[in-house]
C-alpha cells in the first residue's frame, strides 16, 4: 500500500502505533485518539502521522477530513470500573460515526477481539461459532462492547455500502509490548501469572510484524456485507510461552491456578489462511526476539 490517504484511530494502542509507524512510511496516514501519551504522540509526528486529539466516546468526527482512501479502527476502550455507558459509546457508537463520516473509504478494517466468543476451552473457535461474554474476569465491559461494536459495523458497511472487514485478534504480541511482554515483566518481579485450572491454557499469539504485514490484506478481503475473519498465530499456551521466556531470562514462572483467571480462547484459523495467508512468525521465535529486545 503506497500513496494512499488513510485513517487510522488509536494509533498509541500496543498494535495500532507499529501499524502507524510502518504505513506512515510510504502514506498519508492521519491518526486520532485522546493523545494522553504525549512520548508516543511525539514519535507518531516525528514519522509524519497528522496527530488530531479527538475523544471517541463523544466525537462525530467533524474535526477530521472525509475523505480517506482507508481507515483502519484500533481504537479501544476497556475501563475497569464498568462504566457501560462510555465503553459501548467509545467503542460501539463510535464506530457507525466514523463509518458514516467516511463513507467514500474504498475499505473500513475493524479491529476486534476473539474475546468475542464464548468461553469454548480447547475447542478451536471459528468465525461461526457461538459469542458469549468471555473476558468478564478480567474486564466487565469488554466482550459485550466488542460485540456491539461488530454489530454497528456491519449494520454501517451495509448502510454505507463501504467494504468492510472484520478481524477478530487473538493474542498481539512484540518486542515493545502484548500479553507475553507483560507475563515476562510479572516473571522478572515475581508476581505470579493467573492461569485457569481447565489447563493448558491455549491461544494463539500473533507477532506485531505479522499484524503490520496483514493489515493491507485485511481491507484487499473486505466486502460488503463486512468480511469476519480470526486474526491469530499458531496455537500455543500461557504454560508455554511463560516455560520459554522462564528459560531465556532465568527465572522460574510462578503460576497461579484459579477459576477466576481468564480461560482457553484458542482459534480455528482456516478462514485467515484462506482469505490472507498464515501468520509467519513463530510463537518461540517471536518470544525469543521479544526477550533480547528487552535485554538490549
Amino acid at each position: 500500500m503506497d500513496g494512499k490517504k488513510i485513517l487510522l484511530t488509536g494509533p498509541t494502542s500496543t498494535v495500532g502505533l507499529p501499524v502507524a509507524l510502518d504505513l506512515a512510511a510510504r502514506n498519508e496516514v492521519w491518526g486520532i485518539a485522546r493523545f494522553g501519551n504525549a512520548a508516543a504522540k511525539a514519535r507518531l509526528e516525528a514519522a509524519g502521522v497528522h496527530c488530531v486529539t479527538v475523544d471517541l466516546e463523544t466525537s462525530d468526527f467533524a474535526e477530521i477530513p472525509d475523505d480517506f482512501d482507508y481507515v483502519v479502527n484500533f481504537a479501544i476502550a476497556r475501563g475497569g470500573d464498568a462504566d457501560w455507558d462510555r465503553d459501548l459509546a467509545a467503542n460501539g457508537e463510535s464506530v457507525g460515526l466514523l463509518m458514516a463520516r467516511c463513507q467514500g473509504a474504498k475499505a473500513f478494517l475493524h479491529c476486534s477481539s476473539t474475546a468475542v466468543y464464548q468461553p469454548a476451552g480447547a475447542h478451536l473457535v471459528a468465525e461461526t461459532d457461538a459469542l458469549g461474554d468471555n473476558h468478564r474476569v478480567m474486564f466487565a465491559t469488554y466482550s459485550i462492547a466488542k460485540i456491539a461494536s461488530e454489530v454497528v459495523a456491519r449494520t454501517a458497511a451495509r448502510q454505507f455500502g463501504i467494504p468492510t472487514t472484520i478481524a477478530r485478534l487473538n493474542v498481539p504480541y512484540g518486542d515493545t509490548g502484548g500479553w507475553p511482554w507483560f507475563h515476562m515483566k510479572m516473571m522478572e518481579a515475581g508476581i505470579p501469572i493467573p492461569i485457569h485450572a481447565d489447563g493448558p491454557n491455549l491461544f494463539n499469539p500473533i507477532h506485531f510484524d505479522d499484524i503490520v504485514r496483514t493489515v493491507p490484506k485485511l481491507l484487499e478481503v473486505a466486502t460488503v456485507p463486512a468480511t469476519i475473519v480470526n486474526w491469530a498465530g499458531a496455537q500455543s499456551s500461557i504454560e508455554e510461552w511463560c516455560g520459554l521466556i522462564g528459560e531465556l531470562i532465568g527465572v522460574e514462572p510462578q503460576l497461579d491456578v484459579s477459576d477466576h483467571a481468564l480461560g482457553s480462547v484458542t482459534t480455528d484459523n482456516t478462514r485467515m489462511h484462506e482469505l490472507i495467508g498464515p501468520a509467519e512468525i513463530d510463537w518461540r521465535t517471536g518470544i525469543t526476539r521479544m526477550v533480547e529486545a528487552d535485554r538490549n
